[in-house]
């Protein structure tokens, strides 16, 4: 079994770039005490968390429909066409839907499957019938879509660039937030099929596809569990945070910065974001905040011990400080986090650790024992609030 150990690390160089933002405390100083307090500050961090870091985002579609282009059977894949956007003007982009087969979620017999939600259909794993087969044997359905027919991921080629650009010109989204839109379009679409069980939807993506979900998932709370792969800078790093580090005895490797993410992919992110880049100190939000929005959702952070570039510490860090919020809400279960030996991917572990989570939520499983290990010894907090005693 491939189990993360503390040693597996080196750290060469960390560096803190002051503290995380208190979550807790709204914009004019006071503190948040109850629930109904938090929905409130979390509608003060959306400004920042959200609009600054992606944009404005585009909104519901006044027009939207669904086409099955192929039902494939049992075990295959069933293919429909999208389509939404405003009266004027829509964008359309394939959903491949992968159904387990009856002998493959006894357990789920009397019910529809739960299913994932994946916007990288653009991404090789996607073909990996290995991949597929660790969620189909477990019950679990994958609705996979190309999030580049929405806006197009090509370096250069500048900012708004793709269809739904063109239908919501008024917006300020980059890409991310356009790809996160395509994410509500298939639940949207899985609802009208009712193929799968809505109830138990879940987000994942890797990479920018994992920024994807993070975005996604705190913008729509039809998604129960929400899984971002190994995001690197921009979702679930953090961005005050800077380290170097050799993985297994290897060349030390730095973590990417908010200056290397807007250096190569500005189109992606909101327009405003760039004040910010080389004094991040100054950011009014860090990544714990966008994480925090999802809760009480369940929450999957997965990175990769020897990703330096998704900077494992500031994952780490940013998780921690969420889970005062999860802790506020009373939810802290909720919250998981998972390090595997490897580098940049999303592989088979990734999601046999995914599985489980849906699993633990529908079936009752067990959780597997490598959640919650780290790869490196762990710093101190760099954040000194803490959860309030919450009343209603």
């Amino acid at each position: 079994m491939n189990i993360v150990q503390e040693d597996m690390l080196n750290i060469t160089e960390y560096k803190g770039l002051g503290k995380l933002p208190d979550p807790f405390r709204f914009d004019d100083g006071t503190t948040v005490k109850t629930k109904a307090d938090w929905e409130k500050r979390r509608k003060e961090i959306y400004k920042t968390a959200i609009e600054l870091q992606y944009g404005t985002m585009p909104p519901k579609p006044e027009i939207f429909k669904v086409e099955t282009l192929y039902v494939g059977g049992k075990g295959r894949s069933n293919s429909y066409l999208i389509t939404a956007g405003t009266r004027e003007k829509t964008v359309s982009f394939r959903m491949r839907l992968h159904l387990p087969t009856k002998e493959q979620f006894p357990f789920y017999s009397d019910k529809n499957p739960p299913v994932i939600v994946d916007g990288d259909l653009c991404f090789c794993y996607a073909m990996d019938k290995d991949f597929l087969n660790i969620a189909q044997n477990e019950g679990i359905a994958w609705a996979f879509f190309d999030r580049t027919e929405i806006a197009h991921d090509v370096l250069y080629e500048g900012r708004r660039q793709g269809a739904l650009y063109e239908v919501y010109p008024e917006y300020t989204f980059g890409a991310l937030g356009a790809w996160a839109w395509g994410y509500s379009r298939c639940v949207d679409a899985l609802e009208l099929l009712g193929l799968t069980d809505m109830s138990c939807v879940t987000f994942t993506g890797h990479s920018r596809g994992g920024k994807t979900a993070a975005l996604a998932g705190a913008l729509d709370e039809r998604a129960a569990i929400v899984n971002p792969n190994e995001t690197c800078a921009g979702a679930c790093g953090c961005y005050r945070v800077h380290m170097s580090a050799s993985y297994m005895g290897n060349k030390p490797e730095r973590s990417e910065t908010l200056a290397d993410l807007l250096h190569y992919f500005d189109f992606w992110m909101g327009p405003n974001l760039h004040e910010y880049a080389d004094r991040e100190e100054d950011l009014p939000f860090d990544e714990h905040m966008l994480k925090a929005m999802i809760a009480p959702r369940t929450l999957f952070i997965s990175e990769a011990a020897g990703d330096i570039w998704a900077n494992p510490i500031g994952s780490w860090q940013t998780t921690m400080a969420a889970k005062e919020v999860y802790r506020f809400l009373g939810a802290e279960e909720n919250l998981f986090w998972y390090f595997r030996p490897g580098t940049h991917y999303h592989d088979l572990n990734d999601v046999q650790m995914l599985a489980n989570i849906i699993c633990q939520k529908t079936k009752g499983q067990k959780a597997d024992e490598r959640f919650f290990r780290l790869p490196f010894r762990a710093p101190e907090l760099i954040f000194d609030w803490r959860a309030p005693n919450t009343s209603v």
